[in-house]
């Protein structure tokens, strides 16, 4: 099976699984490094990187869902996402326009298919994420996130995990809870 077609059925199950809607946020990290069999952070892919990342953007564009790109370490997992989510979702864009070397495969290639839309934030609340090689995605999710186990758990050589968000459980033992939003 290409790279295509493991991110395209990651994705899709994840975004069947979290119930995530048009008009909400995506996260995607991804360390091509990984996805080739290397450590993480050694060998950064440019083709991989643009083949994955369009591959997750033209399928989540066509749900109307953004699509948020966390960069590597270098940049303190800054994101890239649409100016126009920035602008809904009241965003602090910063001045760093990721690379190969200073951002990662995935989140330059990101930035490059966003174009004139592209768009750098320090931090976004996502409401679904995808691990793709264990680049820590967490911090980068609304709270209550949950672990989303997906038979279709591999990119290449990476480990994939997905997880989703739900609101908190406030109220105690006499509250009710909507089975909707666990």
């Amino acid at each position: 099976m290409d790279l295509k077609e493991q991110i395209k059925n990651s994705l899709s199950e994840l975004i069947d699984a979290s119930k995530i809607k048009a008009g909400q946020i995506l996260l995607v990290g991804c360390s091509t490094s990984e996805v080739c069999g290397f450590k993480i952070g050694s060998h950064s892919a440019e083709d991989v990187g643009f083949e994955l990342a369009k591959t997750a953007y033209d399928i989540l564009k066509e749900r109307g869902i953004y699509l948020a790109a966390q960069c590597c370490e270098h940049l303190n997992r800054a994101v890239v996402i649409s100016k126009e989510a920035v602008s809904k979702y009241r965003l602090d864009e910063v001045n760093v326009v990721p690379w190969l070397k200073g951002g990662g495969s995935f989140a330059t290639a990101t930035y490059k298919i966003l174009g004139d839309d592209a768009a750098v934030v320090e931090t976004v609340k996502a409401d679904a994420g995808l691990d793709i090689g264990a680049v820590m995605i967490g911090m980068r999710l609304k709270e209550v996130a949950v672990p989303v186990r997906l038979q279709n758990n591999k990119i290449g050589e990476a480990t994939v995990s997905g997880a989703r968000v739900r609101p908190k459980f406030i109220g105690g033992e006499r509250a009710k809870y909507n089975d909707d939003l666990k």
